[in-house]
């Protein structure tokens, strides 16, 4: 794998459907991240590469710090049907954030939650199928598995999707169960 030190180093990075080609300190306007001003975040890395050598989906991470939040060039737009009569303009600005890439570089480190380290050792598992699950439907299957079943899918839940309504069902049949007992 090629170093990430260098100054030929590159990661590609794709932010709101789309990819972008970046080195460290580059700065480049992107469409609106969620993040304010002045806050980091970490794009998907789809690629790093420089010095002749790459690779693909890598484990490192690319970290970006938004600058600011600005409106793109107007775009105006007119619709015209000749001898009628018909004129309709109307214009767009795009809602942009500038970014500047920090780094690139340093493994990423995956280490599971410990909730879930204990879910492990004990061998208590979420239902089959538990990811497919809506929320509605976690609401209502939960009432019918075991208080391990239920543990265990609150820890999925909270180390993988953390939907906040799975979350409060679950709870909420923890708390069910903890009481007829």
């Amino acid at each position: 794998m090629a170093t990430t030190n260098d100054k030929t180093s590159y990661a590609i990075i794709a932010l709101g459907g789309k990819q972008y080609v970046v080195r460290e300190g580059e700065r480049l306007l992107v469409d609106r991240v969620r993040t304010d001003e002045g806050k980091t975040f970490t794009p998907g890395v789809l690629f790093v590469g420089g010095d002749g050598g790459g690779a693909l989906s890598p484990q490192v991470t690319v970290t970006a710090r938004v600058v600011g939040h600005v409106l793109g060039e107007k775009v105006r737009i007119g619709k015209y049907r000749p001898k009628s009569g018909y004129r309709r303009h109307t214009g767009f600005r795009a809602r942009l954030s500038q970014i500047e890439i920090q780094s690139i570089g340093g493994a990423a480190k995956r280490a599971p939650a410990p909730a879930q380290d204990e879910a492990k050792e004990s061998g208590a598992h979420p239902p089959k199928d538990y990811a497919e699950y809506t929320i509605s439907d976690i609401r209502e299957k939960a009432k019918h598995w075991r208080l391990e079943q239920v543990e265990a899918a609150l820890d999925y839940e909270r180390g993988h999707a953390n939907r906040k309504g799975a979350i409060a069902a679950l709870e909420s049949a923890i708390a069910a169960k903890e009481e007829k007992s």
